[in-house]
């Protein structure tokens, strides 16, 4: 009856003496305010460790039909041209199970498949990081005049451009 007639402040100061005293316990866990997280983890966790699982793959030797080839460039919408290393330029297709998961840039060492009704044209089966390219390149897969880790690559295979040996504008005829 007692507790009835006092005001709300003073049932709380009472009741936080008593917990003071441990007379009363806490309605709650204070150590465990927050709930614990019971999710794997972040972007990270989904993404994966990329370098793990790029050195657990196994180097993918071309078969018949098949070439490999390094990107000039890239021209939009999942094609890129491509230099093959049997002498062709082809217009490469990159497939559905590569498309926004493997990110392919000019310079890159790709593996390629052969169309059989179109020579010009062919798609993409597989990407070679740098390592794997160094291990085509001294197993004598493909020639030892292409630059793995250059990004700017001609044609016929030589780097750079004349535009850089001279100056495009001549500040003396000023």
């Amino acid at each position: 009856q007692l507790a009835c007639r006092l005001s709300s402040r003073v049932l709380w100061t009472l009741a936080v003496t008593q917990l003071k005293k441990g007379v009363l316990e806490p309605p709650f866990n204070t150590k465990d305010e927050m709930p614990k997280n019971k999710g794997k983890g972040g972007k990270s966790y989904k993404r994966g460790k990329r370098d793990d699982a790029l050195n657990k793959r196994e180097l993918v030797l071309k078969d018949e039909d098949q070439e490999y080839a390094q990107v000039l460039r890239m021209l939009g919408n999942g094609r890129l041209e491509a230099f093959c290393f049997d002498g062709e330029k082809r217009l490469c297709h990159i497939r559905g199970k590569l498309r926004k998961k493997v990110w392919i840039s000019p310079g890159d060492i790709i593996l390629i498949s052969l169309r059989d009704f179109q020579d010009g044209k062919a798609d993409i089966i597989q990407k070679y990081n740098a390592d794997e390219a160094r291990a085509l390149k001294a197993g004598n897969h493909i020639p030892d005049a292409i630059k793995i880790n250059e990004t700017e690559v001609a044609p016929d295979g030589e780097e750079g451009s004349s535009e850089e040996d001279e100056p495009a504008f001549d500040f003396d005829a000023i």
